[in-house]
């Protein structure tokens, strides 16, 4: 596919406005990040929803306490996964969000079995799987963003590297290296197969390229183990591994989507920014990297 110059300002315009609110939200304040989180729970469980109401039709006619319910029973997980950095008063976050939830576990389903015309299995399913696909994900990277519940002693080179303090308290290191590598890992992508992509990469998009996806992941490892290693002279085997997931499952997560799409007919799942769609479109390669890099983190740092 040839290289379009115009599509590549809109999409680069709007990447750059991306991670600057990325960022603003992950090293300013951690309730800002809470927020930002918040806000893309909603609205990647809003677009979820609609995809899934086009591909299975049963599933708009849901109630509205399925519909808000299950998006607010998500967002307890995100709330019970943030750490003592979150508090009002002297009540944690956390802790709200654990009574909430457990809450709702007992009264969401005893009010569907009492007040629905009837239930289907295939819709309870459908939002199962949001719950494991959006809402898991935005947990894990609060939890990340926590820091101070999975670092333990900071015995990981990659976090003594960083002052201990800042490392602890305000865990933004790990979800850092996840956004840098799946924001270069797609603009490396989109050039590369641009420029010279010719073997369709998947009849799920076909306008990815082989070329696009291993030249976008190549170079997003190498651009940040590079930055690791040369300029700020860090551990550069964690900033390795964690980019390498990052990038390789954001690239399965770019699919994911791209197959729900596909089976509801729709070009974008919403209309959230020029040249990237809408929600899903936008984070659908975070939402699958987060879970696997959460692995590595807790098991290897």
């Amino acid at each position: 596919m040839a290289f379009n110059w115009p599509v590549f300002k809109t999409r680069a315009l709007s990447a750059i406005v991306f991670v600057a609110v990325m960022l603003a939200g992950l090293m300013t304040s951690p309730w800002l990040f809470l927020l930002l989180f918040s806000v893309i729970h909603w609205g990647c469980w809003k677009e979820y929803q609609e995809l899934m109401g086009k591909i299975q039709p049963a599933y708009r006619e849901i109630s509205p306490l399925h519909r808000y319910g299950v998006i607010i029973a998500g967002w307890c997980m995100i709330l019970f996964a943030s750490s003592d950095q979150w508090k009002i008063g002297t009540v944690s976050i956390s802790a709200i969000g654990f009574w909430i939830g457990l809450t709702l576990i007992f009264v969401l389903p005893m009010i569907e079995i009492l007040f629905s015309k009837s239930m289907d299995l295939k819709n309870i399913r459908i939002s199962a799987l949001g719950l494991l696909y959006i809402s898991l994900s935005c947990t894990l990277m609060v939890h990340l963003r926590s820091g101070r519940p999975w670092m333990g002693d900071i015995e990981s080179p990659l976090l003594q590297s960083l002052n201990s303090t800042t490392a602890r308290y305000t865990g933004f290191l790990v979800p850092l290296i996840i956004i840098a590598s799946i924001w270069i890992n797609d603009t490396m992508a989109y050039i590369v197969g641009s420029l010279i992509g010719k073997t369709p990469l998947s009849s799920i998009s076909p306008k990815k390229t082989w070329e696009g996806t291993i030249g976008g992941i190549l170079l997003s490892v190498a651009i940040v183990t590079l930055y690791a290693a040369f300029v700020i002279k860090s551990s550069w085997q964690d900033y390795l591994a964690i980019s390498s997931i990052a990038a390789i499952a954001g690239t399965f997560g770019d699919l994911l989507e791209s197959k729900l799409k596909r089976m509801a007919g729709v070009k974008d799942s919403g209309t959230l920014m020029p040249g990237h769609g809408g929600f899903l479109d936008r984070f659908d390669s975070l939402l699958v990297a987060i879970p696997f890099v959460w692995l590595y983190a807790v098991a290897f740092m």
